[in-house]
């Protein structure tokens, strides 16, 4: 165990001051009440010093003893104990069994001559249970054999109070309050004089070894224990704090908190009570007295005064934070952290706290230089470290705008991260990773108060020189990054993308557009995204300001016509209508007929904008496309490319171009599927179906052709074209006998849309019943359904009817009764007049009333009119 400096000795009295040349006498007892010291010598007498405190430059403090009085008691026997009663202005002295009461001052025995008699060993109760101020509690081991007594000592008299008898014969006492911690002959106890209650602590022998009983505390002793072990014991016969190890020939213990002292023939060891390890030792032979005194030092601490038979020295305790500072100073973290929590009952509240907190980051500080870096950081946490001491370390990453100024005195003894790790660029990098951590977690702390633009700027400056992922989201969330140094830095590291970035959040977007667009040009390197071009079409497409999305359209355009145009198309639509004009945008896009018809396509299809020169552009656009593409056979069985696919969907679904413009264009250009949609537009459904049944001998698309010219028309319509193409198909059956099949066929399929009536007689006499089996059924079956729907229906009109002239022929056979409490049911007024109108549900109405009612087609018909 290393060493700690917590007690210096210093020299208080001499043994010529004490008694000059008399060898014979020798010091007995020593007391210690303010200024004031007491030493009761063996040829009993009393010797009054004032004690004078200075502080040398070093910080070291001395003693000079001036002599007050000497007094004689008069007796043959040595003083064996001396105790100040100050409030009392009294001092009691123990001499040949007898307690004396003596003037603090003049030594002299009070003139009442009141003493106690019969007591072997004193103890001044610190915790009275008497609340009179002008009294002292004083327990005495009586001469009386097991008996212990207790006194109230007055000015002037005392008065015995309680005698209490012990199992044993008591050696040692110590009281608190109504408690009396006992050494007897072969064990120590605790007991309640007030209750008789006792508790037994532990055995030891007394033949063997010394008993120490010593108060420390409220309702806490001191004991010395077997195997040379300092116990703890409150009077609950219990311990809260482990033991201490001393030698076995302990002579004499005092506490001076948070330490424990204890003497033996040569030495005094000093041991922690926080953490009941030994801190110093003081090399101290001859020593028979060791005795603290409460609030007697300058710094209000409890006084330690030790004494050999010829001198009186003083324990000064050097002050905490110099005992603090200098395990920190040794990097002895915990003992430092565990005397600082220790020292909280000694310090001010507030004093404590600045203390204690600059303390923890000291120690942050430690572990930090170690690479303890977990540590580190609950320390830093703890001690609320201003995180730009920490940045200070490494050089440049504050910005240049920081005022900060380092702690003084400082927490650390390094200059910079090079002096700290010497060099060692793994510890560099190891160093480096912790602050990125720490600052990642604080940055949206309380931590971070006023310091964002610090510690923010130093991550940027990290992650950019470690190429870390999180540069990029730092950037694109809300960050206080300075602008100057971290653009410097990252144009320094060839972080072109993330500077852009960083432009972008400071509101420049040109700069950072210009700088993505060199990096996908090739004129500086960054391979942060090998997708950048797509980035900067993302990033016009929703940029709002319309100047730098026109500057950068032909670029985009340029690199992909097909993407480029996405900052057109996938531009909000609430944008579209109100900033980039359709006519404008299609002027941009005349040199990029791939992003034309993109673009057309998008007002055409997806805003389903209704302009005719939209919709037949892009019809004309695809024309020219398919007449570039055009495959060598146009028949039912060729291939149809994309575009043409798109052109019939267009011309089948748009009613907004130019149909006949389109028709010229389509005229001889080996088109017959987009011919006979444009004939169709133009009610021509002849020629479309006849380019499509004999043309083409598509007969599907004949059908579906059909199918779509009717779609949402009235069924008679319907009717015309099937009826037109089932013409088609008789007329050229003769001359193409598959064309007989194709319309035997079509009346099988449709047979609901035909007219059997008018189909029959143009059928071929030669065709069978069998191979018109499905068309007749579906006749039929439609002819029964359309007659025997037209039955139900007359069925339910004659049945209304009959009802209603039931309901007629009731109100006729019934009367009527008015009075003028009978309001009518449209005006809610009485009737005052008999001329009304009796409704089939028995309600009643004026005339004119039932006039008004009578033309509303929503009312029901009157009933009888009376």
């Amino acid at each position: 165990m290393m060493s700690t400096k917590a007690f210096t000795l210093v020299p208080a009295v001499d043994r010529e001051l004490l008694a000059g040349d008399r060898e014979r006498v020798s010091i007995e007892c020593v007391e210690c009440c303010g200024r004031n010291l007491y030493v009761g010598t063996s040829d009993c007498a009393i010797h009054h010093f004032l004690l004078e405190e200075h502080t040398l430059p070093a910080g070291l403090a001395t003693f000079t003893a001036t002599r007050q009085r000497h007094r004689p008691l008069g007796f043959r026997k040595p003083v064996t104990e001396l105790r100040a009663a100050s409030a009392l202005h009294r001092l009691l002295v123990l001499c040949d069994c007898s307690i004396t009461l003596v003037n603090m001052l003049s030594l002299e025995p009070v003139p009442s001559g009141a003493r106690i008699k019969g007591a072997l060993a004193l103890a001044v109760n610190e915790n009275p249970v008497s609340a009179d101020p002008f009294c002292v509690e004083v327990c005495i081991i009586s001469v009386k054999r097991r008996t212990i007594q207790v006194f109230m000592v007055y000015e002037d008299r005392v008065q015995i109070i309680r005698e209490v008898s012990t199992p044993e014969q008591p050696l040692a006492v110590a009281v608190d309050g109504h408690f009396l911690c006992l050494a007897l002959t072969t064990q120590y106890i605790i007991l309640n004089y007030s209750t008789g209650a006792a508790q037994d602590l532990f055995p030891y022998c007394s033949e063997e070894k010394r008993p120490i009983v010593k108060r420390i505390g409220r309702q806490e002793f001191l004991l010395a224990g077997p195997g040379g072990l300092g116990m703890f014991a409150t009077v609950a016969g219990i311990s809260q704090r482990a033991p201490v190890h001393w030698s076995e020939n302990v002579i004499g213990a005092a506490v001076c908190f948070p330490y424990v002292l204890a003497l033996d023939d040569e030495f005094i060891t000093v041991h922690s009570m926080l953490d009941q390890q030994l801190k110093q030792t003081l090399p101290f032979k001859e020593g028979h007295v060791l005795q603290d005194f409460e609030g007697t030092s300058s710094h209000g601490n409890r006084r330690v005064i030790v004494a050999t038979s010829k001198g009186v020295y003083i324990l000064v305790p050097l002050p905490l934070e110099k005992q603090i500072q200098d395990l920190l100073a040794s990097h002895r973290v915990e003992e430092a952290l565990v005397l600082a929590k220790g020292a909280r009952r000694n310090i001010p509240k507030e004093k404590f706290q600045v203390m204690y907190r600059r303390i923890l980051q000291q120690a942050g500080f430690i572990h930090f230089a170690q690479l303890q870096f977990l540590e580190a950081k609950e320390l830093f946490r703890s001690g609320q470290l201003d995180v730009r001491e920490l940045i200070s370390l490494y050089p440049f990453l504050l910005p240049t705008t920081s005022s900060f100024a380092r702690s003084h005195p400082p927490l650390h003894e390094y200059a910079d991260l090079n002096q700290l790790t010497q060099g060692d660029q793994e510890k560099v990098a190891k160093c480096k990773r912790f602050l990125m951590s720490y600052l990642n977690e604080v940055r949206s702390t309380e931590v971070a108060n006023g310091y964002k633009e610090d510690i923010d700027t130093a991550l940027l400056k990290l992650y950019a020189e470690a190429d870390h992922d999180s540069l990029l989201d730092l950037l694109v969330t809300e960050n206080a990054c300075l602008l100057t140094d971290s653009a410097a830095w990252l144009e320094k590291h060839q972080k072109y993308f993330a500077l852009g970035l960083l432009y972008h959040y400071n509101n420049q977007d040109a700069a950072a557009v210009q700088l993505w667009v060199n990096i996908v040009n090739g004129e500086i390197h960054d391979s942060t995204r090998a997708d950048l071009y797509d980035y900067v079409v993302d990033f016009l497409t929703y940029s709002p300001d319309q100047e730098l999305v026109w500057k950068y359209a032909d670029w985009v355009l340029q690199k992909s016509e097909e993407v480029g145009v996405q900052v057109f198309t996938r531009r909000p639509l609430e944008e579209q209508q109100s900033s980039f004009n359709p006519d404008d945008v299609l002027t941009c896009l005349k040199k990029y007929p791939k992003a034309l018809v993109r673009y057309l396509e998008h007002l055409v299809m997806d805003r389903k904008l209704q302009r005719e020169e939209y919709h037949t552009h892009l019809a004309v656009l695809y024309l020219d496309q398919v007449l570039q593409q055009r495959p060598g056979a146009s028949g039912p069985g060729a291939d149809v490319t994309e575009t043409q696919a798109k052109l019939r969907q267009l011309l089948q679904k748009s009613d907004m171009y130019r149909v006949h413009f389109l028709m010229e264009r389509v005229q001889g250009a080996g088109l017959p599927m987009e011919r006979a949609i444009l004939h169709g537009k133009l009610e021509q459904h002849g020629q479309a179906l006849r380019t499509l049944a004999l043309e083409l001998k598509d007969c599907r698309a004949a059908e579906d052709y059909c199918l779509w010219r009717s779609e949402g028309r009235e069924p008679a319509y319907r009717q015309r074209l099937f009826h037109t193409l089932l013409a088609l198909y008789l007329d050229a059956g003769a001359q193409a006998p598959e064309l007989a099949v194709a319309a035997v066929d079509l009346l099988n399929r449709h047979a609901a849309e035909f007219d059997a009536a008018q189909v029959l007689p143009l059928l071929p006499g030669a065709w069978s019943v069998q191979l018109l089996c499905p068309f007749l059924a579906g006749a039929v079956r439609g002819s029964v359904h359309a007659r025997r729907t037209a039955q139900v229906a007359l069925g339910l009109a004659k049945s209304e009817n009959f009802i209603y002239k039931c309901e007629k022929i009731k109100l006729k056979g019934s009367s009527v009764r008015l009075s003028d409490k009978q309001l009518c049911q449209m005006c809610h007024s009485p009737f005052c007049e008999p001329v009304f109108v009796r409704y089939p549900n028995g309600g009643l109405v004026h005339t004119h009333c039932a006039a008004s009612r009578h033309t509303n087609p929503s009312s029901p018909s009157p009933g009888a009119r009376t």
